[in-house]
């Protein structure tokens, strides 16, 4: 296995540690060709008819976050610092989806699940509804986070967070392999230019780790 990094700065992630404000960083696995789940994903089928390839770089574990991680190198790498976030923010089809996380995504942090509108039914355990909008549900995670970086989840998501200006760091798991059809990252997007700056670049046989931050116009 081998390991190669490129970044400007020693350590990226500073955010986790309270020096300094919390980012808002996109955590997905990715085919080659941009999907992130296969065809017919639903409740029953999170990520599709053949979806689960994109996830084999994990451990098949159950309900506990921690027993979905790999054994050691960069997936380590990346799945502890994932979890050693502030908060989660979610989209509520991603977060009805994965069943709530039975309303604990990782050491009990909260979850702000972005919905237009709230079901009746109070969401489980450490999630919370947010229908203010991204802006809002962006504030509210960061005001949550005490400082620590906020992890997110969902491409609807990621693509209001972006055309906001509210995703500051993409997480990518690029899984060797050609899905054809399903559900893509970055569907539909506007014809808007945005530049991605690479931080970091981890690489194994199975998957390649890609974190980039994203250029603000000057």
């Amino acid at each position: 296995m081998s390991t190669s990094e490129r970044h400007p700065a020693s350590d990226f992630a500073a955010g986790r540690s309270g020096a300094a404000m919390s980012k808002v960083v996109l955590c997905m696995s990715m085919s080659v060709d941009g999907f992130i789940a296969g065809p017919d994903d639903g409740p029953a089928h999170g990520l599709g008819v053949g979806g689960e390839r994109l996830h084999d770089w994990l451990r098949p574990g159950g309900v506990d976050p921690l027993s979905h991680r790999p054994a050691g190198g960069p997936g380590a790498t990346v799945f502890d610092e994932l979890l050693g976030t502030g908060a989660v923010i979610t989209g509520r089809r991603t977060f009805e989806f994965a069943g709530g996380w039975a309303g604990d995504h990782h050491d009990g942090v909260p979850i702000f699940v972005l919905t237009r509108t709230a079901p009746e039914e109070p969401p489980p355990g450490h999630a919370r509804y947010v229908t203010e909008g991204v802006e809002s549900c962006v504030a509210q995670a960061k005001a949550a986070a005490s400082g620590r970086d906020i992890l997110l989840h969902g491409a609807a998501t990621a693509q209001e967070c972006l055309r906001a200006g509210l995703l500051d760091e993409l997480e990518l798991q690029i899984v060797p392999v050609l899905l054809g059809q399903g559900r893509r990252l970055f569907e539909d997007m506007p014809p808007d230019h945005i530049e991605l700056e690479l931080l970091r670049a981890l690489e194994s046989p199975d998957v390649q780790f890609l974190r980039y931050r994203v250029r603000r116009e000057a």
